[in-house]
């Protein structure tokens, strides 16, 4: 066969190619608007699936079966590298650095981070006909009102604990503001994480029950970190180590009740696992090949396989896109390196809270029956902010006018190979406030260090060294070779775009 041959051959093929991309575009547009369920792990990291990665000393089967039936996104990453700044960016669609939290998280007593005016995920669904549910974690503020409108709710950090006898001033009688106030119209929810006051259950903005008693918290590490809470306000009946099965059990009673329900929903379930405290029960425990916290990964998996069974028996399993990932790396380093050999966050530099690929880089895996392409894999660049844009796609309905300002539409990539890229850049967070911006290959760090959990946090350069990081990540995935004084151009274009979107308030072109 000659060349222009060939040349034919080709272009007969992408046209085809092109053709049957085209046609499963119009085929999604044409059915019933679909369920989604979002499952958002706590602290999960790229490597604790088995599917992802060859050593892994975890099974996942359930979150695998995703993988094989499903999308599964090798470049994925979250807004920030910690957990309240990413929940904003997946229900608001915009980097949480715009909001009034420049660095670290919000804390269980904390005022509203999302303001009620402003467009999420799920009020633009609702407004688009489905039943919206929020069962999990919350840890982005709560409206508490004070017992003393004289007095200011208590404020308890890192360095500030409830002591035995502290006063909140929290009147946990009144109604709390929360999901259902930004387009959620069921809520069962924990205020943040689960070793953050105050320990309690809230369903619809009352508390299930009041937080009257006294928990002293706990402290037992193992395996590199452990079983740990923070002392405070407990509910009576709240035992820590059901936590996980209770929410879980509500969002498959939720998917139960929707049984004879034609009308669409969406179901956000953030879990609480496997953050801290590490808490496998039953026969979690000694399951995986990574101490405790493998452990708790294997309770994730099951939460996954009890929400895909859930649908199943209502009916509703063909017609549902199921979202699993984490909202940022793994916080694990076992102690003993030999005793254990997995690596939570996989090859990748740092953890959780760093600006290395470790903090932010998370597995994102998707399935809907006859939509996806089973063990379809995209290398997209996307971002947890990319939810709300994604969903509008998917639906084929426009989004409004002001909103959603760093989310891009990336649901083509879920059903075809895309290679031009969606998103034009992506901006990451560390803990500490730290920026870096990655475009095709090259990753930009205005400063030297993790900026997170990592040691050292921060790096002062000597005369003559690089102020910076450049990272070449098609060659360098674990940022090992620092390029910052070898490509001043890519320096140049890389600093100049971040200024842009941090000066213009957003990043969608």
């Amino acid at each position: 066969m000659n060349r222009f041959s060939l040349v034919i051959l080709s272009i007969l093929i992408v046209s085809c190619q092109n053709k049957k991309n085209a046609k499963k575009q119009i085929e999604v547009s044409q059915i019933k608007s679909p369920n989604i369920v979002y499952i958002l792990a706590d602290d999960m990291g790229y490597g604790d699936l088995s599917s992802l990665n060859p050593e892994s000393g975890i099974q996942t089967p359930h979150m695998d079966k995703i993988v094989q039936e499903g999308v599964h996104f090798t470049d994925a990453h979250t807004n920030s590298s910690v957990c309240t700044p990413t929940r904003y960016g997946i229900l608001t669609g915009r980097y949480a650095w715009r909001s009034r939290l420049k660095e670290g998280v919000l804390w269980g007593y904390d005022q509203p981070l999302i303001e009620e005016s402003r467009l999420t995920v799920a009020s633009y669904l609702k407004s688009n006909g489905y039943k919206t549910a929020c069962i999990g974690k919350w840890h982005l503020g709560l409206g508490w009102q004070p017992k003393d409108i004289n007095k200011p709710i208590a404020k308890y950090e890192w360095g500030k604990v409830f002591e035995e006898g502290d006063d909140s001033n929290v009147d946990f009688r009144t109604k709390i503001s929360g999901p259902n106030e930004l387009g959620f119209d069921y809520s069962y929810i924990i205020p943040a994480s689960l070793d953050m006051t105050p320990y309690l259950y809230i369903e619809n903005g009352k508390a299930v029950e009041l937080p009257t008693a006294y928990t002293e918290g706990k402290t037992e590490n193992k395996d590199g970190r452990g079983v740990i809470w923070r002392p405070g306000e407990v509910s009576p009946s709240f035992v820590f180590e059901n936590v996980l099965d209770n929410l879980t059990k509500k969002t498959t009673a939720f998917i139960d009740n929707q049984k004879e329900d034609n009308t669409p929903f969406f179901i956000y379930f953030p879990l609480t696992a496997p953050h801290t405290p590490w808490l496998p029960i039953g026969d979690a425990n000694g399951k995986s090949k990574a101490g405790r916290y493998g452990d708790f990964v294997t309770m994730v998996d099951d939460a996954v396989g009890a929400v895909v069974e859930s649908l199943e028996k209502a009916g509703k399993l063909d017609n549902t896109l199921i979202i699993v990932t984490s909202d940022n790396g793994a916080h694990w380093k076992p102690v003993d390196k030999q005793e254990y050999a997995h690596r939570a966050n996989y090859i990748y530099k740092g953890q959780k809270a760093d600006i290395y690929e470790g903090g932010h880089r998370v597995p994102f895996i998707a399935k809907w029956k006859g939509i996806i392409p089973e063990g379809h894999q995209s290398n997209q660049i996307m971002c947890t902010t990319d939810l709300l844009s994604t969903m509008a796609g998917l639906l084929n309905k426009p989004m409004p006018n002001s909103g959603a300002e760093d989310s891009y539409n990336i649901w083509p990539a879920y059903t075809t190979n895309v290679e031009t890229p969606i998103r034009e850049a992506i901006v990451h967070h560390s803990l500490d406030g730290v920026f870096s911006i990655r475009k095709g290959k090259w990753k930009y760090t205005e400063h030297l260090g993790s900026g997170g959990f990592s040691q050292p946090k921060t790096i002062e350069p000597k005369d003559g060294e690089a102020p910076g990081a450049l990272y070449d990540l098609d060659q360098d995935i674990e940022e090992q070779n620092n390029l910052y004084n070898e490509y001043p151009e890519v320096i140049e274009e890389l600093k100049k775009l971040l200024q842009q979107y941090k000066s213009q308030g957003y990043s969608r072109i």
